[in-house]
């Protein structure tokens, strides 16, 4: 009977790493499924509950209708049964545009901008009276001025978004403007017009410019800084006139006569600003602009006449610029305000507010500003705007898939994303949850924990059941973190005593965002956790100050204008190491990315068979070489157009994916030792490849279909492609294949990923930071990354990490504390010290967690 149905049924599951598993899981339960980086969670929760739900709801539409709706491919999987229509809530939200604020992405400024434009007390366009509020604006009817008695039609909600009709003409509703930096034009005054002191005309522009300069009576053979001030006019404002110039070109004795018309230095960043029609363009005209708040407007982003309705005294970019608590406060006593009539419509209009709000509040964001700019935003709280509206729907029978919901969330926040959790069960929902943190998989009714190790040692159910049954479980690996009893410790620290005996990085600030004027000392050489509750202000000191100041400073330029001292003699580097994808498409993978293909192909140019072919190591390239397979132009994979079904990405049926053609698999690399040697810290390679080993060693197709761990003993003899794979390794990523398309890893991986070449030389002179790299990471693989971390503070780097896990935070050498809370209440520097000193004091509340 339906009415019994209870749980999914999903059998055969191939999907990635999965081992072809049968699971059940449980409906109108939170389910957590645990387990190490890379053992098949996200396969599981994404690449078969969310695909196969989505798919299926999908479907049911009319043809038509799924013609415009990209939609997921089938899953490999024999049989999923009883699985409802699903949702998911991804890890990293994407970076919003410059047209987006914490009230668009929330909805929250749909309300308001309806408030305003229906209860509002309105401008009369032909005498400039304020109107008081009517019911005519909503029933669509003029409006009768009391002073002038002239009628017009109040505004509509679309005439006050900054998004359409209510954006600012000098802006055009980005709240910003760009204006020519006149210093970043000429660097070096030293240097004269001919030598190229104007940069500009050299970089965006011919540059026989400075002829025609020269041809406007400015002297170009002589030092910038000797001009007279009616030359310097006419470098940067000079008349856009003609004039008659003798050119000579570069590489011949020709000479030709031209008319030319001036470009004066600003207007030349102006006319190549114009003409920037993607990325890269407008990255070359950035560096010779600033930014600052559009005069016009204020940085409202709203026109004049946008900012005219008032409702209870205020304009609507006041509204907006209030917080999300004073905005709610403000939004309750708007009906008492109003005429006795218009208070039912106003009402009702508040009240899609406050639910709104609502559940935002509950996620702890009440400290954003509506008009805080939505790339400003951390991922977590991009990740909790977007789980609120979700779960504001209040639709039933629904599955959620959420992956990794406690990213950036503080212990402290934990209880919000909890009871969200708790309400779409009580709804009737299902939520399955990818997660690691120990508090969330406690409060979850069942878990599934795959493993037991990642890649090829994963994609098995190891355990499954209650929180209890799991943690007795004895072949269960995060039993005994859910137990109480495991703890992560992995690295020596440094004694409050010693902190700073190698130095200190000072940084002193006017203030950003909710963030107040500081003074902070970073010790130099040491391991640095930043932590606090969201929105305490951790992004903006670290990615927002020290960051740009550390750059600004290694690069001699001016430091940012909020930051007032930076004293870091000798730090020459800042990495900053985030968990964005590397690469953009299938053609960049593991090998490609550590660069152990390029010393690959060397050795396999280098062989008897290359040699006698004629084959050079380009031709081992599956990107551009001979060798690469012809069917799929060496990307592994074919792309099946079913027209108005998903497009069916599958294996390239030639090269099964390996990317080369069949005369690359005939080309075999003898090794050395018969591929026995090496030091062999990777795990022994396969004792066969299909059947059995040529004695003559692999193919490089071949090579490259094994994991980091299995191809090192077969590269023992080609050392630096050995030295980077060992370096992979060290770093916790031998379970990745060298053929692996790297857009595909994990935030957690690729960030690993992004460390390889910087491991095993001298940090001294760098900095780097990291934002939350624990995402997606199990308490066993936090020792893994501490470790790494260790080898980094060992070689001299100073290493800054953003952070919530209490566990990588108590292995720290020095934490700075951020709050005590979020928005208004945070933005202070609350505690500084080792983890024992700040998990003593009382203000601290990341120390209570400690």
């Amino acid at each position: 009977m339906p009415g019994e149905i209870d749980h999914i049924e999903v059998r055969g599951a191939r999907v990635h790493n999965l081992k072809d598993i049968d699971v059940d899981i449980p409906l109108g339960e939170v389910v957590g499924i645990a387990g190490v980086s890379g053992s098949g969670k996200s396969s599981l929760a994404l690449g078969v509950l969310y695909a196969e739900g989505s798919r299926r709801y999908l479907e049911a539409l009319s043809t038509y209708t799924r013609r415009r709706i990209s939609q997921a491919g089938k899953a490999s999987v024999d049989d999923v049964r009883y699985v409802p229509a699903a949702l998911a809530l991804h890890q990293r939200p994407v970076v919003p545009g410059v047209r987006s604020t914490f009230g668009t992405s929330s909805e929250l400024l749909n309300s308001l901008r309806l408030l305003f434009s229906r209860v509002g007390s309105h401008v009369c366009p032909h005498c400039g009276a304020h109107v008081p509020p009517t019911l005519n604006v909503a029933a669509e009817l003029p409006i009768t001025c009391p002073e002038c008695g002239k009628k017009f039609f109040g505004p509509g909600a679309e005439d006050l978004a900054f998004n359409s009709g209510g954006a600012c003409p000098a802006c055009s509703g980005t709240g910003i403007v760009r204006a020519v930096n006149r210093a970043a034009l000429v660097p070096d005054e030293d240097k004269t017009i001919d030598e190229g002191a104007v940069v500009v005309w050299g970089s965006l522009m011919w540059d026989l410019m400075k002829q025609v300069c020269g041809a406007m009576g400015v002297r170009t053979d002589v030092p910038f800084r000797d001009l007279t001030p009616e030359e310097r006019d006419i470098v940067f404002d000079g008349p856009a006139e003609k004039r008659h110039i003798l050119y000579r070109s570069k590489k011949g004795d020709d000479f030709a006569e031209l008319d030319f018309t001036y470009y004066n230095a600003v207007r030349t960043v102006e006319n190549a600003l114009s003409k920037a029609k993607d990325e890269k363009g407008l990255k070359r005209v950035e560096k010779y602009l600033v930014e600052s708040p559009c005069p016009d407007c204020g940085g409202t982003r709203l026109s004049a006449a946008a900012r005219g309705p008032l409702v209870r005294g205020i304009n609507l970019a006041e509204a907006t610029a209030m917080t999300l608590d004073e905005a709610v406060a403000w939004v309750a006593g708007v009906p008492g305000s109003l005429p006795e009539a218009m208070r039912p419509m106003a009402t009702s209009i508040c009240d899609s507010f406050m639910e709104t709000a609502r559940r935002l509040l509950d996620l702890g964001l009440g400290y954003l500003s509506l008009d805080r700019a939505g790339s400003t935003l951390s991922t977590g709280e991009r990740q909790r705007v977007q789980l609120a509206r979700s779960v504001r729907n209040r639709t039933t029978g629904v599955l959620y898939v959420m992956d990794e919901p406690s990213i950036g969330l503080h212990p402290a926040n934990i209880e919000g994303l909890l009871g969200v959790m708790r309400d779409l069960v009580a709804d009737g929902n299902s939520v399955v949850m990818v997660d690691h943190d120990i508090k969330v998989l406690r409060a979850a009714d069942h878990i599934v924990e795959m493993g037991p190790d990642a890649g090829a040692g994963g994609g098995r159910v190891v355990a499954q059941g209650s929180v209890a049954e799991v943690a007795a479980d004895p072949a269960s690996l995060i039993g005994p973190y859910l137990a109480g009893g495991a703890r992560v410790s992995a690295r020596p620290q440094a004694s409050a005593d010693d902190m700073f005996d190698l130095g200190r990085i000072h940084l002193e600030s006017s203030g950003l965002h909710t963030v107040r004027p500081f003074s902070v000392d970073v010790p130099r050489g040491r391991l640095v956790a930043v932590t606090g509750v969201s929105g305490s202000g951790k992004t903006t000191l670290v990615l927002e100050t020290l960051v740009p100041a550390l750059r600004a400073a290694a690069a001699g330029e001016a430091l940012p204008e909020h930051v007032r001292a930076l004293e870091a003699d000798g730090i020459r580097r800042v990495n900053l190491i985030d968990a964005t994808p590397i690469g953009v498409n299938v053609r960049s993978t593991v090998a490609t990315y550590c660069g152990a293909l390029d010393d690959l192909r060397r050795a396999y140019a280098r062989t008897d068979a290359a040699k006698a072919a004629g084959l050079k190591a380009g031709d081992f390239s599956y990107n551009t070489g001979s060798l690469r397979c012809p069917t799929c132009d060496g990307t592994g994979q074919i792309s099946l157009d079913v027209q108005f079904l998903p497009d069916v990405d599958i294996a390239c049926p030639d090269c099964r994916g390996s990317r080369y053609g069949a005369r690359a698999v005939g080309i075999r690399r003898a090794e050395k030792g018969g591929g026995r040697s090496g030091s062999g810290k990777g795990g022994a390679g396969p004792e066969s490849l299909n059947g059995s080993e040529s004695p003559a060693g692999l193919s490089l197709p071949e090579l490259l279909s094994l994991s980091v761990d299995e191809a090192l003993p077969h590269v023992a003899d080609i050392k630096r492609a050995h030295a980077k794979l060992q370096t992979l390794h060290d770093l916790g990523l031998g379970y990745l294949t060298l053929g692996e398309a790297t857009p595909a890893l994990s935030g957690g991986e690729a960030q690993r990923l992004k460390l390889a070449s910087e491991m095993g030389r001298g940090q001294a002179d760098a900095v780097f930071v990291f934002d939350e790299p624990t995402i997606g990471l199990h308490p066993r693989d936090v020792a893994v990354l501490l470790r790494v971390f260790q080898r980094l503070v060992e070689q001299g780097a100073t290493v800054v990490v953003i952070e919530h896990d209490t566990d990588f935070i108590a292995n720290a050498d020095y934490v700075i504390d951020m709050g005590p809370d979020g928005g208004e209440a945070g933005g202070r520097i609350v505690s500084c010290g080792t983890p024992t000193q700040v998990a003593a004091d009382p203000i601290s509340l990341t120390g209570r967690y400690l």
